[in-house]
């Protein structure tokens, strides 16, 4: 049985994005996707149904993902953006989402720079990691190694959900990454499913997954998808029309789960876009203006790197083009070291190939020493008038606020970061122009902006009408929430700094303490059993007899001969006298035997007391006897012993490479420079609106018509519709109504409802004895293998799972009408013949593709009739009709084979049967 719950990005919801979605299969739970909201949107405030507080658009969402988190045992992921990978690592770090995830290796990287990019952006500006209630401590600042200061929170204001940058990369090091067309046989909980990833173009590396059941059949998952070839990649392998159609892996699954945002969108050509995108920068800098351009940090972001890259070589521009991202160029890196990933013009650069076909794989710049160049695919992806600047300050520091220049700042929702900061400088200059490329996130100031540039439009000149709309004046006034971070002054940075005082002595205090205890627990192990009373008397007394003895040699030593002399005692960490610096006729006199002794010792008190107060001695080695030390457990362990073992092991494990990481990390701690102490304000920041705005769709994904044309050649028995509108959703369903040899099947779940389709069904686990084994003749279809067996389950006490052995040759029973049936004297009795199963389903175009191949002609005449032989050539006349066979499809698996009896009839039937799995029973 399948249960589907859309988590968020359902159909007929007005918030469309994050897309996260919970797939079950039998007992197993399924992540399809984990992405995140955009945490600054301008209003997000809403009251409550019961209005006893405030609900904001991530809370409802974060929650169900919280709660479903321990669950799930597997995580897929489709795309590298923020919508489809954002929550994934504070989920995992926080939320013990630890399932295995997979995904293809660039859709990893891209998640986690994009991941990075947005984590950075919002911890920079404002703080985040605080609980949902009111704090009365003092602020506290930012320093080496210490807190940032915060405003004090509401309240009711909850917390967002960022992770930081080392559980970004904690969280993507632990993704498997798969190839295209890979199946996977997974394990543990999830054996039994096998996964397969496709390309579903919009993004490099974009994946379509096919899961595939024993239980359940097969699940294609298909998201934001873009059958167009692209500069950077190429187009979805679902529909291609030069192959044919459908891809035959991915055709008629049991179901279909796909999205219908842009059902109703009519997208214009992809050169009039161009165009435009290309006309209005040009424009604008010949105009001596700037423009600024919001985009994404890693997926969109390369096919407008190309398209800019190409225009500026072909126009010999001058004008810088500015890219405002902390990471960047760590991505284009990236980039450059996956060319097999990529596609469109791009591949092609890479070896070299012009327009007329040429290939000049060999030719290279001259006198370029980029480092970069030198890796492969830098041809392509080289940018060479592409400049990166992390910050808006360092931006303006390299080039004046009036030097026209092409700004691509991060992020595309314009909610914080370097966008933000820009727009509210940017948008008050004249001719200056914003160039939206995307519409954003509901709620978000780039949605804002488009939705005013589209609202301007002419009727037939908005955005879904396919036509490109014209730039517009912007006008009045806007205000904006500007997030930063300000350094302490005054009696602020005072307070800071006897907090951050009293922290160090209180932590000062707590490392003396430890360092104490560690050394208690480090004790020498000689140290006697202080629960027993009777060994502790008897080793004082032995110590107070050495101490005695040490006395009566000092003072011997001293009086021998009127003068003091001298003795060097060199002791130990214990005290102890390891040596002695004596004369030696005085040794002689003291001592009656040559040994090494601790301390002088030439006599000691007896144990036992005599009337006179002496007796007889007896000189011996000095030695203190040590009892063990036992407790109700047994003999107690010796704690110091262990740390310092642990030590030593630690010691020897470390390599000469961790010795020294672990040295120049310490180094550069102590070398860099501490950050002022800092904290985080809000202001609110009223512009004049004066700048110009254009919007031109370049998100890179399929419009309406292509849904409508792909959805049905898929031809799914069963189909879920996701992360659509409500008008969209009905729009999908009725075009699909229309189409007779469509599923009626379709589902379109609100957020928290949930489909189940199928009944559950049971799996049990049997192993085929050898015997059996050799005698099963196997049928592939699509991906499995199919035979019948006739056996009898047995148990040996050897094997927990159960052996299927064959029963031995029986002769099948007649039923009771052949057994009361006349026998002719002398005739074999009657025996019922097996039959055979002929498992898939026929395609007429398939069929008339073989038939091709093997040299028979064949037409389709009507719907669901395929002519075959002399009929289907109109030049041949009718006295051959005998050479011509019909193939009909009456009903679903019902296939009618209808002609005369001769070669093309059996050749027919021959490849009829080669396109289904015969098992014979």
């Amino acid at each position: 049985m399948i249960t589907f719950t859309p988590l968020s990005g359902a159909a007929r919801s007005s918030r469309t994005v994050p897309l996260a979605y919970l797939l079950q299969v039998d007992d197993i739970r399924i992540l399809l996707d984990c992405g995140s909201p955009d945490w600054n949107p301008e209003n997000i405030e809403t009251q409550s149904e019961s209005g006893n507080g405030v609900i904001y658009p991530w809370q409802e969402y974060c929650d169900i993902v919280r709660k479903h988190a321990p669950e799930v045992d597997l995580v897929l992921l489709s795309h590298g953006d923020l919508v489809h990978s954002g929550l994934y690592a504070y989920a995992y770090c926080h939320w013990d989402l630890r399932a295995p995830c997979y995904t293809t290796l660039p859709v990893q990287a891209m998640a986690r720079i994009a991941t990075m990019e947005d984590v950075e952006g919002i911890r920079d500006e404002q703080e985040v990691d605080v609980e949902e209630e009111e704090s009365n401590e003092p602020a506290a600042a930012e320093g080496a190694g210490s807190s940032e200061p915060h405003l004090p929170k509401l309240k009711n204001e909850p917390k967002k959900f960022v992770a930081t940058v080392q559980e970004v990369h904690e969280a993507f090091d632990a993704v498997n990454t798969l190839r295209y067309s890979q199946p996977t046989h997974l394990q543990g909980k999830c054996q039994g499913l096998t996964i397969t990833p496709f390309a579903a173009g919009h993004t490099l590396g974009g994946t379509i997954w096919k899961i595939r059941s024993p239980s359940a059949g097969t699940i294609v998952y298909a998201v934001n998808l873009n059958h167009m070839r692209e500069r950077h990649i190429d187009g979805t392998v679902l529909y291609r029309p030069a192959a044919g159609g459908v891809f035959e892996p991915l055709a008629r699954p049991d179901l279909f789960i796909t999205d219908a945002d842009r059902v109703n969108v009519v997208t214009s050509r992809r050169k009039d876009r161009d165009a435009a995108l290309i006309d209005a920068i040009s424009a604008t800098l010949s105009s001596r203006s700037s423009l600024l351009l919001p985009c994404d940090s890693s997926t969109r972001l390369l096919e407008l790197l190309v398209l800019l890259d190409q225009h500026w070589k072909y126009a010999d521009f001058r004008f810088p083009i500015c890219l405002l991202s902390r990471n960047g160029r760590e991505m284009l890196t990236f980039v450059r070291s996956m060319m097999e990933w990529l596609g469109g013009t791009v591949s092609k650069e890479d070896v070299g190939v012009d327009g007329s076909g040429r290939t000049g794989g060999t030719r290279r710049r001259r006198g370029d020493d980029d480092a970069d160049d030198e890796a492969l695919g830098a041809f392509a992806l080289r940018f060479k008038f592409l400049e990166f600047f992390p910050s808006p300050q360092s931006l303006l520091q390299t080039y004046s606020s009036k030097e026209p220049k092409l700004i691509l700042a991060v992020p595309a929702s314009l909610s914080h970061g370097p966008s933000r900061l820009l727009f509210s400088d940017f948008a008050v200059v004249p001719d200056n122009v914003v160039l939206l490329t995307s519409r954003g996130e509901e709620g978000t100031l780039g949605r804002i902006l488009f939705d005013k540039w589209n609202n301007s439009q002419r009727g037939d000149d908005k955005w879904d009408k396919g036509r490109i709309g014209s730039n517009v004046m912007m006008d009045g006034a806007m205000t904006l929430k500007i997030n930063s971070k300000v350094p302490l002054q005054g009696a602020e940075l005072e307070a800071f700094l006897a907090k951050e005082k009293a922290a160090k002595d209180r932590e000062a205090a707590h490392q003396a303490s430890m360092a104490r205890n560690q050394r208690i627990l480090e004790a020498d192990e000689d140290e006697s059993d202080e629960d027993s009373d009777s060994d502790s008397d008897e080793e004082d007394e032995v110590e107070r007899a050495l101490d005695e003895s040490q006395m009566d040699t000092d003072e011997i030593s001293n009086t021998g001969n009127g003068s003091p002399r001298k003795r060097k005692i060199t002791k130990n960490e214990d005290d102890a006298d390891w040596g002695l610096d004596i004369d030696e006729g005085l040794t002689k006199q003291l001592l009656s035997f040559d040994i090494y002794l601790k301390g002088n010792v030439s006599k000691a008190t007896s144990f036992f007391k005599s009337a006179g107060g002496q007796t007889h001695r007896f000189r011996m080695f000095p030695y203190v006897e040590k009892k063990r030390r036992v407790d109700e457990y047994g003999e107690t362990i010796d704690v110091g012993m262990w740390l310092r073992k642990g030590k030593v092991l630690e010691n020897e494990a470390e390599d000469d490479a961790t010795r020294e990481a672990r040295r120049n990390q310490a180094e550069g701690e102590t070398e860099a420079p501490r950050e002022p102490p800092s904290k985080f304000v809000t202001s609110e920041v009223e512009i004049q609106l004066a700048c110009r705005l254009l919007f031109v769709d370049m998100e890179g994904l399929n419009d309406g018509r292509a849904v409508k044309m792909i959805v049905p050649q898929v031809n799914p028995r069963k189909m879920i519709i996701v992360h659509a509108q409500a008008a969209a959703a009905d729009a999908l369903i009725d075009s699909c109504a229309n189409i007779r040899s469509m599923t009626r099947d379709i589902y379109a779940p609100s957020v928290g409802e949930t489909v189940q389709i199928g009944q559950h069904t049971n799996s049990f686990s049997i192993s085929l004895s050898d015997e059996l084994l050799n005698t099963i003749k196997m049928s592939r279809f699509e991906d499995n293998e199919v035979g019948y067996v006739t056996g009898r389950v047995t148990s040996h006490f050897s094997s927990t799972i159960p052996i299927l052995e064959p029963s031995g040759p029986t002769i099948p029973t007649p039923n009771a009408n052949v057994l009361h049936a006349p026998r002719i004297l002398g005739s074999r009795p009657i025996q019922i013949l097996p039959r055979s199963t002929m498992i898939g389903e026929l395609k007429l175009t398939a069929l008339k593709s073989r038939l091709a191949s093997v040299g028979v002609q064949a037409e389709l005449v009507g719907e669901g009739v395929l002519i075959c032989g002399a009929g289907a050539r109109r030049d041949e006349s009718s006295n051959s009709i005998q050479d011509t066979v019909a193939v009909r499809k009456t009903g679903r698996g019902r296939v009618e084979l209808e002609g005369n009896v001769s070669d093309i009839y059996y050749v027919v039937r021959k490849e009829i049967y080669n396109l289904h799995a015969l098992v014979a029973t």
